[in-house]
């Protein structure tokens, strides 16, 4: 198994405050004869739609020594996960976890806002001090 991100506990801890339930961690993802995986399954409970919404987050740091590089592996990452969970897991959604440095670095007027506008990558920015979820990108209809 890979290594934890930095920022794996606290988006973890983030999520638990968000009203999240942690179901897998790591979450294992196969496909064909390679294992994968992405480093939180969740599920929150819709009592209205009496089923359950889940997710699959991919953790990112970007502490490297290049901004760049950092972004290339994720957005990577997050593509392969991408297609493979549309296949074994189509009801559930990926994100891609960033600080708020991160996001305003990388995504909020730069290169990322281009990658979430055209190629539709799903963000949670999270604040790993106090360990809440600033937002959800695009807006998370159930987030609280």
């Amino acid at each position: 198994m890979p290594a934890r991100d930095r920022y794996h506990d606290q988006v973890k801890s983030a999520l638990i405050k968000d009203g999240w339930t942690i179901t897998q961690d790591p979450l294992h993802v196969k496909w064909a004869r390679k294992d994968m995986y992405i480093d939180l399954g969740a599920e929150q409970i819709l009592a209205a739609q009496k089923g359950a919404q889940k997710i699959a987050v991919e953790v990112k740091s970007f502490l490297g020594l290049s901004d760049m590089a950092d972004l290339e592996q994720a957005i990577g990452q997050y593509t392969i996960y991408h297609e493979v969970l549309t296949r074994v897991e189509p009801d559930r959604s990926l994100f891609l976890a960033v600080d708020e440095e991160a996001y305003v670095n990388l995504f909020e007027d730069s290169i990322g806002k281009l990658l979430v506008d055209n190629r539709g990558i799903q963000l949670i920015v999270f604040d790993p001090q106090t360990e809440t979820i600033r937002q959800w990108l695009p807006p998370n209809p159930i987030a609280n």
